[in-house]
């Protein structure tokens, strides 16, 4: 029998126009689709009706299918000669456990083949009128998850380290840990009056943005019910967004 393939495709940051050509296509030819939470449901109706629809999705601590349950059924999937779609938000190697999957089933002799997609971490700064480097403000940008893996005995992420990086500071998954990580940017040396943005459901139609700085990040999201999933950026670009406004 016949081997199947899996496809690690990126969905973009939300936007459905977003999404690449070549991912499009891939959704598009696919027999069975995996998907995650924060994939636009518009794009779900890209793929054949006689396809196989798998939400694996997690939001906020809570989880449709574990890791080592969504490895296993790329597998079982692919085993049975069926072309897979692993359908990721954002790209799959970028905070999208996409490179753990790959392993997983590289090493049991299953075809991975990936298709990069529009990561959020610069797309929905750039649609919120924030240039993430900027020739006069910003000549570096560091992209870090604000919270990182149980699985990890003790925290990978040198707060203090990063606060004196300079650049533009982009932080993913971040806002169940706002304050904590606002707090040790201060901790590191940060300014409290440097700028900070928050960008809510970015690329969509609901996207809202919070400007603020690193002392009242936190106060200021909570009065404004500002929340997941956001992009938080933190550095000088951050307050272009009042010259800019939106650029989507």
């Amino acid at each position: 029998m016949k081997r199947g393939k899996v496809y690690l495709v990126g969905a973009g940051p939300g936007d459905p126009g977003l999404m690449t050509v070549k991912g499009l296509e891939m959704l598009r030819s696919a027999e069975v689709v995996v998907f995650d939470s924060l994939v636009n449901p518009d794009l779900l109706m890209e793929a054949p009706s006689s396809a196989e629809m798998v939400d694996v999705g997690k939001r906020g601590g809570r989880h449709k299918a574990e890791q080592d349950q969504i490895d296993h059924l790329l597998y079982e999937k692919a085993a049975e000669g069926l072309t897979v779609v692993r359908l990721k938000g954002g790209d799959p190697f970028l905070f999208g456990r996409g490179g753990e999957e790959a392993l997983y089933l590289r090493e049991r002799g299953i075809e991975v083949h990936v298709v990069p997609g529009v990561s959020a971490s610069l797309a929905v700064p750039a649609l919120a009128g924030i240039p993430v480097t900027h020739r006069t403000l910003s000549s570096s940008v560091t992209i870090v998850t604000g919270h990182e893996g149980e699985h990890k005995e003790e925290e990978w992420l040198n707060w203090a380290a990063l606060s004196r990086a300079g650049g533009t500071l982009v932080i993913m998954m971040g806002m169940s840990n706002l304050k904590r990580n606002m707090d040790r940017l201060m901790q590191g040396g940060a300014s409290a009056d440097l700028s900070v943005a928050i960008v809510q459901n970015g690329s969509t139609p609901t996207q809202k943005v919070l400007r603020t700085t690193v002392a009242k990040a936190a106060e200021d999201c909570e009065a404004a019910g500002i929340g997941a999933p956001a992009v938080i950026v933190v550095g000088a670009v951050a307050s272009l967004r009042d010259l800019l406004g939106d650029l989507v």
